[in-house]
């Protein structure tokens, strides 16, 4: 039997941990990000932050566990890491955490997911799917091996980078650095530079390599029913958008791989990068 062709009892438990895992309405939700109250803050100011997942209609808070949270931390521009997971409080009813800094400059507040989380969809919906998010590794391994008909199966894990700016100026080196996820949208200029980039460079990274022909989309979160904006990756993992003049903001790429005799069909990795302005 095929390894897509899954059991009604493997679909049967892959249907409890989602419901586990993400609870009712999220699973199927792509978009994952940090959405701090504020993205530009004085030093030593706080201020509170979210999870938030899928757009429009769809948003709403995360319901991410703690235990399946394996990073939480924030990297300065000096590369020193701090560890915010102290910081998590997942599932409270005003926020997720909050976050402060003592010195002026650019962080990169990081987040990282396992992968113990699992889908499994329809063959109709998950082409869908593949399509929509330019799975190009799924589409191909399944139209090689005849397989288009079938349903299939993923784990994935969520990756997620926002970008604060604390105080004025201060070194902005840390944005344009990668800090070491699977999957990562790296800046190759600073949104928060001064004066202000006509454009926002950015390059994709999997598994420390650039990637080419993923899918990259800038959404405006006050107006997120639909990105504003995407393009795929280059030959050398780069895109490039026009610089946001103000307001939150998210991009996001997803990219997958066969899986051999893991119990399901792709690894997939859904990863995000937030930021945002005071004007």
């Amino acid at each position: 039997m095929s390894r897509f062709n899954v059991s009604l009892r493997h679909a049967l438990l892959t249907v409890g941990a989602l419901a586990l895992a993400s609870g009712p309405g999220v699973a199927l939700a792509h978009e994952f990000w940090i959405q701090p109250q504020r993205f530009q803050l004085p030093v030593a100011a706080s201020t509170p932050m979210t999870l938030q997942v899928g757009t429009g209609t769809e948003r709403q808070r995360s319901q991410l566990p703690p235990r399946r949270v394996v990073r939480f931390d924030a990297t300065t521009s000096a590369g020193e890491i701090q560890d915010l997971r102290p910081v998590l409080t997942l599932g409270a009813p005003d926020a997720d955490g909050a976050l402060s800094f003592s010195r002026p400059g650019a962080y990169i507040v990081t987040l990282r997911s396992d992968a113990a989380a699992q889908s499994h969809l329809s063959a109709a919906r998950f082409n869908a799917y593949a399509r929509e998010e330019g799975l190009t590794p799924a589409l191909e391994a399944r139209a090689a091996q005849g397989l288009q008909g079938l349903d299939a199966s993923e784990r994935y894990s969520r990756q997620t980078k926002a970008l604060v700016q604390v105080g004025e100026g201060g070194d902005q080196a840390a944005v344009t650095r990668p800090v070491g996820l699977s999957l990562e949208i790296v800046p190759e200029a600073s949104p928060y530079a001064l004066p202000r980039p006509a454009r926002l460079p950015v390059r994709v990274l999997y598994e420390g390599r650039p990637l080419a022909g993923a899918l990259v989309k800038l959404t405006d979160l006050a107006h997120d029913a639909a990105p504003l904006e995407q393009h795929r990756t280059d030959g050398e993992g780069r895109a490039g958008f026009a610089m946001p003049g103000g307001g939150s903001w998210m991009m996001d790429v997803v990219w997958t791989k066969p899986l051999a005799d893991e119990g399901v069909d792709f690894e997939t990795v859904f990863s995000s990068l937030s930021f945002g302005f005071s004007n």
